[in-house]
């Protein structure tokens, strides 16, 4: 006979040692057997418990993982500085989430110290990840956030904004959406409040009031008079990490915080249809503490928003990428039929309360779930009372994307050079200067992840037209136009030799000079040239009336100064008399040549045929008195030193010479330069979903 109760077996082991062994035992001739007896039934009794145990029901499996407490969730926001006020809400926050679950742990996506030190009060639950993308003014983009939190390995991915409280019924709603044998993708739109009267305690456990009681119920924090946030994009976002991605398409790049970029993901994920799209709020209690003195206001006498994070521009990008990509504007989601995720009667529900259907909250089969009979009985009666509270809340659909801006509105960053100078320059005045067209806007990113990767951010970008102006605003760019140019950038045929190519050369020294008579040092960069290592310390050590350049010369051996091989691609200037007047001397030289601006650096620094070369490396110019400098080529070689672009592994064999850079020359026209820099490993930016690779950014990328 098979037995398969656990609880028989259990019985039956009971019944058979009290009516043997315990009267066996009051034998004084047998005690010695009976104690050998009970050892051996005690290893019997443990194999049948053993046995017992794997014929019990095991804990609910899901997609073939065992759930004990529940999954591991981790929850990632992008917080402001912990000062002040900010400070304080944020901190409260971030003790709601960590008190819900220990299976709960927070990434803080941030560059600041203070939000280092916050973290290290928490670790190892709570750490921080600056290696996603921000613009220059430190604005997390939505799209890098996104990549990052899908790029986790816990069990849900939860996006949040840093100022939200959680309340207890958050975790008990992800661990019976997490049952769901569908991928799945929900959202919660907050509760705003400018007053909370609670706070916890030290342990981060309890609920006190103001007076120091505790918290006892939900009811004490939901009867509050706290009104929905609904329109304004402050939610709280989760998904299970499964197989099936979030929509069709690539997310924009949205600035975080700056408006749309919630509601473009739901709307988007909603009309793919590759994941089940409920609502949670009215599951999930989440408590969005107000900054009405933050909030964005296109009145404010501080436009640039620099001192108070109103900044107009940010806004006005994320409406105009709303307008481009996706369906946001052309085709939004009537919200009000969205199934929505309540608990009525300690039942769990969906409800879509403009078809008055009801489904209960099943874990196997599929989605199709089956629709609930509407009777008269007192739950159905109770879940009828539900739905009609759902039905009389103003939610989503009463939304609408006109309260930003239904026509796309031009882009502009309101800031003067002299200011961006003022933001950006190092502490010595030194930028680093990177002039370019559209036609080179995918080599532009590379170059500058590359520089951000190295740590270093006293970059800027001179744009030679428009395209190329609009697409640094929305990367979040110091950029800025140069308005004189009286040329089109063509987008393939702007290369080495042509005529377009002289043009564009002639802008860089002029924009280099204006920049030095501002009274800030210049590292002239483009951006075909990868950095290995921040070449600014050697550069700058040569000191003031030294022109330091890049050489061209391609022979291995003999002078590298020899006529026309100054690269004006790669060269550091101090921002002192003597420089100022020897490139005033090469852009007066370059505007009466129908050459580039390269030969005019060589003709009018070192002379014509070189007579003013001081030995094989160096040339003094008399007039000026300005010493031109030609750097070793195993630390800053060309495109065609050593034939380094042709080796097996580009990346090794620059490193073992100890290169600072490799300029990516010697070779004509802008898909070529691709085809060899790409494959080389020395690429950084993914322009597809155009995002600067990061080691969790697993992506292929796409260049053309």
């Amino acid at each position: 006979m098979k037995i398969s109760n656990p609880l028989f077996l259990s019985l039956t082991t009971m019944n058979f040692f009290q009516s043997i062994i315990f009267p066996f035992l009051y034998n004084n001739k047998a005690k010695q057997l009976g104690m050998w007896l009970i050892w051996l039934w005690g290893f019997i009794l443990i194999g049948i418990s053993f046995y017992a145990t794997q014929l019990m029901p095991l804990p609910f499996s899901f997609k073939g993982q065992i759930l004990l407490d529940g999954p591991t969730i981790t929850i990632f926001t992008a917080p402001r500085p912990f000062v002040g006020s900010i400070g304080e809400r944020q901190a409260l926050a971030v003790r709601s989430w960590l008190g819900l679950s220990p299976d709960i742990t927070v990434v803080l996506f941030s560059q600041q110290p203070s939000v280092f030190s916050f973290a290290e009060l928490f670790s190892p639950r709570v750490s921080v990840d600056p290696n996603i993308d921000f613009t220059f003014l430190g604005t997390p983009f939505f799209h890098s956030i996104v990549a990052r939190s899908k790029a986790s390995s816990s069990d849900v991915s939860i996006v949040i904004d840093p100022d939200t409280i959680l309340l207890p019924d958050f975790i008990q709603t992800m661990k019976h959406a997490h049952k769901l044998d569908h991928d799945w993708l929900l959202f919660s739109s907050s509760k705003s409040v400018s007053h909370f009267p609670f706070h916890l305690d030290a342990d981060g456990k309890h609920w006190l009031q103001d007076d120091g009681s505790r918290v006892k119920t939900r009811k004490d924090f939901v009867s509050q008079d706290w009104k929905w946030n609904l329109c304004d994009g402050k939610m709280l976002i989760a998904w299970n990490n499964g197989d099936l991605p979030l929509h069709k398409g690539v997310l924009p790049p949205f600035l975080y915080g700056k408006g749309l970029h919630n509601r473009w993901l739901i709307n988007e994920a909603l009309l793919s249809d590759f994941r089940f799209v409920f609502d949670a709020s009215w599951s999930i209690s989440n408590l969005n503490l107000n900054d009405l003195d933050q909030d964005f206001n296109r009145t404010s006498e501080d436009f640039l928003g620099l001192a108070t994070g109103k900044r107009f521009w940010e806004v006005t990008g994320n409406s105009n990428l709303a307008m481009l990509y996706g369906s946001l504007y052309f085709h939004e989601q009537n919200f009000s039929n969205i199934f929505r995720l309540f608990q009525c009667g300690g039942d769990y529900l969906f409800v879509n309360s403009a078809k008055m259907v009801v489904y209960p909250l099943r874990y196997k089969g599929s989605l199709s779930l089956r629709k609930q009979v509407m009777s008269k009985s007192t739950r159905e009666k109770k879940t009828l009372e539900c739905v009609d509270t759902i039905r009389s809340t103003k939610g989503a659909n009463d939304c609408s994307v006109e309260d930003y801006w239904t026509v796309s509105t031009p882009i502009s960053l309101p800031l003067s050079l002299d200011i961006l100078l003022s933001l950006r320059a190092d502490k010595n005045k030194t930028v680093v200067l990177a002039v370019v067209g559209y036609s080179y806007k995918e080599m532009l990113m590379s170059w500058v992840c590359r520089l951000n990767h190295l740590q270093i951010s006293n970059f800027l970008v001179c744009a030679l037209d428009d395209n190329i102006y609009d697409f640094s605003i929305l990367q979040g760019l110091p950029v800025f136009k140069y308005a004189n140019l009286e040329t089109k950038i063509s987008f393939d045929n702007c290369h080495f030799g042509t005529e377009c190519f002289q043009k564009v050369t002639k802008v860089k020294s002029r924009i280099v000079l204006q920049i030095l008579k501002l009274g800030y040092n210049v590292l002239m960069s483009d951006v075909d040239i990868y950095w290995f290592k921040n070449p600014l310390p050697l550069l700058s050590s040569f000191g003031p009336a030294v022109l330091v350049a890049q050489s061209d010369e391609y022979k291995l051996t003999g002078p590298i100064n020899l006529p026309r091989r100054l690269n004006s691609g790669f060269y550091y200037a101090y921002s002192d008399v003597t420089t100022i007047a020897a490139l005033e001397k090469v852009v007066k030289h370059a505007a009466n040549s129908n050459l580039s601006e390269q030969p005019s650096f060589y003709d009018t620094l070192c002379g014509e045929g070189g007579y003013n070369r001081i030995d094989d490396s160096r040339c003094l110019e008399p007039q000026t008195n300005v010493t031109v400098q030609f750097l070793d080529r195993d630390l800053f070689p060309n495109g065609a030193y050593k034939d380094l672009w042709q080796e097996s592994n580009v990346k090794e064999a620059c490193l073992m010479k100890g290169c600072f850079i490799i300029h990516n020359n010697w070779i004509s026209g802008r898909r070529k330069k691709l085809e060899r820099q790409v494959p080389s490993g020395l690429w950084e930016y993914d322009m597809s979903t155009r995002m600067c690779l990061q080691t969790w950014h697993k992506t292929k990328v796409v260049y053309f």
